[in-house]
């Protein structure tokens, strides 16, 4: 193949990291038709960046001790997400009114909603808000709050801004991680505080999440279990956390990456 730049390099060893979760440096070597030495390199780049864990051989996926930037989390598990987001988006019709978060996952479901309308759309999410507003005519609604640069996002307490304007009819929520005896959970208090606000004007809450998040550390709850309407997330999702959640009456759809991830529908070029 044709000699690759370092930047290139790195965003094909995050995509293959993503799709398997393991990378070596011989089969990288080769595949880029560069040294052992300079992957080496590549590898020690990454790691110092916090986007991959070293291991002898190679590197695997790091695991992460917060959101990260936007661009690095759209890339993540993005087959699952995608699928996901098409599942979500079947819970949507026209006329309604829905909130979303500034997770890459309702990014992805920003997508699949763009043909729908007409649609009202509360959300702290910038990234989402800048595509809708390119490429759908629904009515965008964003809180006041501070900009926090890491996930795009605007925070703050938005509970003021959306008390007495009538309920939402359906709020879609990332996670950090979940629990049964806290809810559904972030890493930082400002996101948690800002979803918290958001859920609590829905009629329904329906958080999405790929499988990674499963199992994570999450700090901060926003949404307790009586308020989950449902849970949305791929089928690599341990058997006993599905069961223990559908044991304490929580509907947890599981979604085939393989079976169902498609091209966004709604995207305009």
């Amino acid at each position: 193949m044709a000699s690759l730049s370092e930047f290139d390099r790195e965003q094909a060893i995050l995509l293959e990291l993503d799709d398997h979760g393991r990378v070596e440096v011989s089969s990288l070597s080769a595949r880029f038709g560069v040294s052992a030495v300079t992957i080496r390199k590549d590898l020690e780049s990454l790691e110092r960046r916090a986007m991959l864990r070293r291991i002898r051989g190679g590197a695997l996926v790091s695991p992460r001790t917060d959101e990260g930037a936007f661009d690095f989390r759209h890339r993540v598990a993005s087959r699952a997400k995608r699928a996901i987001a098409q599942h979500a988006a079947r819970l949507v019709r026209p006329g309604d009114v829905i909130a979303m978060d500034s997770s890459t996952t309702c990014f992805y479901l920003a997508e699949e909603l763009a043909d729908i309308q007409p649609l009202t759309v509360v959300t702290n999410g910038l990234r989402t808000s800048q595509f809708l507003l390119s490429n759908s005519r629904a009515t965008v609604i964003m809180p006041g709050g501070v900009l926090r640069r890491a996930s795009e996002s605007m925070v703050g307490f938005f509970s003021d801004v959306l008390a007495g304007r009538g309920r939402v009819d359906k709020g879609f929520f990332g996670l950090v991680g979940l629990s049964l005896e806290r809810g559904l959970l972030d890493i930082t208090p400002e996101e948690a505080h800002a979803k918290e606000a958001l859920a609590g004007a829905c009629r329904e809450v329906y958080g999405l999440f790929d499988a990674s998040k499963v199992e994570r550390f999450g700090t901060h709850p926003f949404v307790t279990i009586d308020r989950v309407t449902r849970l949305i997330s791929d089928t690599a999702v341990p058997v006993d956390i599905h069961r223990a959640w559908s044991a304490a009456g929580v509907t947890w759809d599981l979604v085939d990456p393989d079976a169902t991830a498609r091209p966004a529908r709604g995207r305009r070029r």
